[in-house]
């Protein structure tokens, strides 16, 4: 049973979708285990625990019923949620996730003010999400 796992409410299913399919395998060993680029559904896992899932944001408005609510803010706002995936080469990492349509925030940096040894990179997914890829 999953205890816990991240779902993100996408508007570009297909593009996102993508984007998941080509990194998740590589740098987290996650496997696709539902799901196609037509959506609305997509679920990842590693040994048996969801890692990921995508779902189709009209299609959760729609059971909500919020679908008369704007998808997005207006005017750009500070993001409130961030995926972060430890990887063994931040630097390597980021440029599979460049090659496969994620939208660079910030290049990779030493960050040992966060921690011995740490090194980070920001990037957005297709549809917008905040991705830190790190290693330490």
């Amino acid at each position: 049973m999953d205890a816990l796992y991240p779902r993100l409410l996408v508007t570009r299913f297909a593009e996102t979708f993508g984007f998941y399919r080509a990194v998740l395998p590589a740098l987290t060993g996650a496997t696709l285990v539902k799901g196609t680029p037509e959506g609305p559904y997509a679920n990842w896992d590693v040994d048996g625990q969801a890692v990921l899932v995508l779902f189709d944001r009209a299609a959760m408005s729609a059971t909500l019923g919020t679908t008369g609510l704007p998808a997005r803010p207006a005017t750009p706002t500070q993001d409130t949620a961030m995926l972060v995936l430890r990887v063994g080469d931040v630097d390597e990492a980021l440029a599979l996730c460049l090659r496969h349509g994620g939208v660079l925030a910030v290049p990779a940096t030493d960050r040992p003010e966060w921690g011995p040894g740490l090194r980070s990179a920001h990037l957005r997914d297709p549809d917008g999400h905040l991705i830190e890829l790190q290693s330490y």
